[in-house]
C-alpha cells in the first residue's frame, strides 16, 4: 500500500450502510493522497472499515444526496476532485488519463467519464445505461451541486471533456436491494415533481407504458435479452410508483385546503 504512487487528486465518496461495497470501492483509489468519506451514521460496519483505508471520515446528518456531497466537496483539499459512490469502482485506464489530466496544461474544467453499470452482475450496454456519461471529475473553486431530491449532479463553470477510462458502477446486486432503490428513488421524485407536474389516471396509466417503451425498443433493451427487459420494467415501475406517489402528494394537500 505504502508504495502506490500518491496523486493529488482528492476523491470525495457518500456512504451510508455500504458495508458490502465501501472497501473495494476505496481499494480502487488508493493511488488518491486525499480520500474523503462522509457517512451518515450508518447501522453497519462502513465507518470502521473506511477508517481502515483513510484518516478523512466525517459523520453526517443525512440531509439529502445533494448536501452530502457539497460537504464532501467542500472538504476536498486538492484543485482536482473526483466524486465517486461507495458501489462504484475507478479503473486503471481512468485513473492514467487522470493523471495525465493534472499533470498537463489543460483548458478545461471538468470532465464526463463513461460509467459501466451492472444490474444482477452483467454489464448492461442498452437502455441508455452505457457509455451512460457522468460529471465526475472537476476544479473544486469551479464547481458546485444541483439542489435536487434524487439525480443531484455536479455543475462546472468552464469548459467541459470527456474521458475514455470507465468507471464500474454496480448497481442493484439483488432484486431486495433494487425494490427499496425504487421505492426510495420514486418517493423523492414524486416529491420533487409534485411542485411542477400533475398527476391523473391517464398519466398514471400512460408514462409507465411510455417509460417502457422507450427503454426496451426505443434504447434497445431487447439487446440485453431478460436483462435488459428487467430494466426496463423496473423502470416502468418506478415511472408507475412516480406519478401515483405525485397524485397521493396532490390529494393529501387538496384535502388540507
Amino acid at each position: 500500500m505504502n508504495n502506490i504512487e500518491k496523486l493529488p487528486i482528492s476523491v470525495i465518496i457518500i456512504a451510508g450502510s455500504e458495508e458490502k461495497n465501501i472497501e473495494d470501492c476505496l481499494k480502487s483509489v488508493l493511488w488518491s493522497d486525499d480520500i474523503v468519506v462522509v457517512n451518515s451514521y450508518s447501522k453497519d460496519r462502513t465507518l470502521e472499515i473506511a477508517k481502515n483505508y483513510t484518516d478523512r471520515v466525517y459523520l453526517k446528518e443525512w440531509e439529502g444526496y445533494a448536501k452530502q456531497k457539497e460537504y464532501s466537496l467542500m472538504l476536498a483539499k486538492n484543485k482536482w476532485v473526483l466524486s465517486i459512490d461507495a458501489d462504484e469502482r475507478v479503473t486503471e485506464e481512468l485513473k492514467e488519463e487522470l493523471k495525465k489530466i493534472i499533470y498537463s496544461d489543460v483548458s478545461k474544467s471538468g470532465y464526463y467519464i463513461p460509467r459501466k453499470n451492472f444490474f444482477l452482475g452483467k454489464w448492461i450496454k442498452s437502455c441508455g445505461w452505457y457509455p451512460g456519461y457522468q460529471l465526475r471529475f472537476f476544479i473544486k473553486e469551479k464547481t458546485k451541486l444541483t439542489d435536487r431530491k434524487v439525480h443531484e449532479g455536479f455543475v462546472v463553470n468552464g469548459e467541459i471533456g470527456y474521458l475514455k477510462g470507465d468507471l464500474i458502477h454496480y448497481t442493484h446486486p439483488n432484486i431486495e436491494h433494487l425494490i427499496t432503490k425504487i421505492n426510495e428513488y420514486s418517493t423523492l421524485q414524486a416529491e420533487e415533481k409534485s411542485l411542477r407536474k400533475r398527476s391523473n389516471l391517464f398519466t398514471i396509466i400512460f408514462h409507465p407504458i411510455w417509460a417502457f417503451f422507450q427503454h426496451f425498443i426505443l434504447r434497445k433493451g431487447f439487446t440485453d435479452g431478460i436483462y435488459g427487459f428487467l430494466v426496463s420494467l423496473f423502470h416502468s415501475l418506478t415511472n408507475l410508483l412516480t406519478y401515483i406517489k405525485i397524485w397521493e402528494i396532490q390529494k393529501i394537500k387538496k384535502n388540507q385546503k
